[in-house]
């Protein structure tokens, strides 16, 4: 096996960038070709996920990971990190009801061998209760092999090594991560793996119609994650820059994942984390990723698996035709992206297809709130299209400054909205009544009744009737503990430790109390 040094050094080198560009501009023809010609068009929508998580010990504090796990759950970024990806299915109630089985499942089984390990998984978004070492040190460890960094608690994975090596050369040296009440240089990405993420996936079957659900998606970014806000606490001996604790909650970011992904990767002119531009017509979508700046190429035969950016997008001979191509589109780290081939599914397509991959959303604390993100996104999408709502006449700026303003503030923010009858506003009442009616016209589009429809929503709904998303319900808890007199550290994890466990033995979100001070 060739050593993970010799592979970083051949990615960076001068010699290869030429290459690797010649192969993405031939694949890039290549799919045009296939855009124009309707070889992608399908029978029917499709859904997935994708669902990362991270472990923790007895204790409930970060931990790293048996491969034992790794029998039943994908690898990511961290040694603590894990995927729980489903398969594609139909986007029908029975295909809904086939992702949530999917998912429970897949997470039974992995946690089943994680305990044996004795480990757990969390459903969260954002780890608090450090490892023993302490955050900064976990998160800072690196070696040098042969003139190249390799973070010790990072995957040992090529690609990864590579983008890390790229990033840290970009930014001279060590990269700053910089929030409220924090501040700190890092030798290495690896504090990207603070945070974790849900990921769900739409197949279009109308090549000609996708623009209209790409553009559409940009526009509910803003609204959906505010819902899903998740991660808005750092692990407590990362804060270095805190005078008072309470005005570090009221200033917090309700989605720090959102700046530790831009912050660990956004290192070119043309930033490669964020918001994407819309689409005029499916054929943009090659040029959007042709024009978007090569970070740190790979060459297909270097590696037998050519998936380790942490995508999980479809093999076999289709996907073989564009390897380098699809390499490059698995460093387009934009909010929302195009996603080329798959695996097949019965009713609704084989492997030559084109999907959303929608990925802003954090990680939810149980099944039931990720099932019902993937019915709300899939449906929203759907619906918008379908009705011909006029959401996307919404101006690009005024989606992505939604977005943002979502980041910081969560279910509080003003988010910006076009209603039915074309009519903008950022009243959070008629925004998400509205939202919520086109998630449901979608839903019954695909084949769900009224009632079923209403089901499907209902955990995410509950979010926006209570004023309460998994972010407001932690920055709550930690408010209570230091009014009982605890200081911030004994607070956040007080308040981490009992998440943990509600997300273990509750059903939805929805369902948990209150969080208490003296629990």
């Amino acid at each position: 096996m060739t050593d993970i040094a010799d592979l970083v050094e051949r990615s960076l080198s001068p010699e290869t960038r030429p290459e690797f560009d010649r192969r993405v501009r031939e694949q890039a023809r290549f799919l045009r070709e296939i855009i124009d010609d309707g070889t992608l068009d399908n029978e029917g929508f499709a859904v997935g996920l994708e669902i990362e998580v991270y472990a923790v010990d007895r204790d409930d504090r970060l931990a790293t990971l048996p491969d034992s796990v790794f029998d039943v759950a994908g690898k990511e970024l961290g040694l603590h990190n894990a995927e729980l990806n489903t398969d594609p299915s139909r986007f029908t109630p029975d295909g809904i009801d086939e992702q949530a089985a999917a998912v429970a499942a897949g997470t039974e089984r992995a946690r089943a061998a994680a305990d044996e390990a004795g480990y757990d998984l969390a459903l969260d978004a954002m780890w608090t209760v450090p490892p023993g070492e302490g955050s900064e040190r976990y998160l800072s460890a690196t070696e040098d092999r042969d003139g190249v960094s390799v973070a010790q608690n990072m995957r040992p994975n090529a690609r990864y090594c590579a983008l890390d090596n790229e990033a840290v050369r970009l930014a001279g040296g060590r990269i700053n991560f910089d929030v409220p009440g924090a501040a700190h240089e890092f030798p290495t990405i690896l504090f990207e793996s603070l945070a974790t993420s849900i990921q769900p996936h739409l197949q279009i079957p109308s090549v000609a119609a996708f623009p209209d659900y790409y553009n559409a998606a940009i526009r509910t970014l803003g609204p959906l994650t505010a819902l899903a806000t998740n991660s808005p606490l750092l692990p407590p001996d990362l804060y270095n820059a805190v005078d008072d604790p309470d005005a570090l909650l009221d200033e917090t970011h309700h989605e720090l994942r959102i700046a530790a992904f831009e912050q660990s990767m956004n290192r070119t002119a043309n930033p490669k984390v964020r918001v994407p531009d819309d689409l005029t017509e499916t054929a943009d979508l090659v040029d959007h990723i042709l024009d978007d700046e090569v970070f740190a190429p790979f060459l297909s035969e270097w590696a037998n698996d050519r998936k380790g950016d942490g995508d999980d997008d479809g093999d076999g001979d289709f996907a073989d035709r564009f390897p380098e191509f699809d390499y490059k589109r698995g460093t387009y780290w934009r909010w929302l992206r195009p996603v080329v081939g798959g695996d097949p599914v019965d009713g609704a397509g084989d492997e030559r297809s084109l999907r959303i991959e929608y990925r802003p959303l954090p990680t939810q604390p149980t099944t039931a709130d990720t099932i019902s993100f993937l019915c709300l996104t899939a449906g929203v999408i759907r619906g918008v299209v379908v009705t011909d709502h006029p959401l996307t006449d919404l101006p690009w700026t005024a989606a992505r400054d939604s977005f943002y303003r979502a980041v910081a503030d969560g279910i509080e923010a003003d988010v910006d909205w076009l209603t039915a009858e074309g009519e903008r506003t950022a009243d959070p009442a008629v925004v998400y009544e509205d939202l919520f009616a086109v998630a449901r016209r979608g839903l019954t589009e695909q084949g769900f009744s009224a009632s079923a429809a209403e089901a499907a929503l209902a955990p995410a709904r509950a979010r926006w009737e209570a004023r309460e998303t998994p972010a407001t319900w932690k920055l709550r808890g930690v408010r209570r503990r230091l009014d009982g007199g605890a200081s911030l550290p004994a607070a956040v994890t007080a308040t981490q430790r009992e998440y943990l466990r509600l997300s273990r033995e509750r059903d939805s979100f929805a369902d948990w109390p209150a969080p208490d001070a003296d629990t």
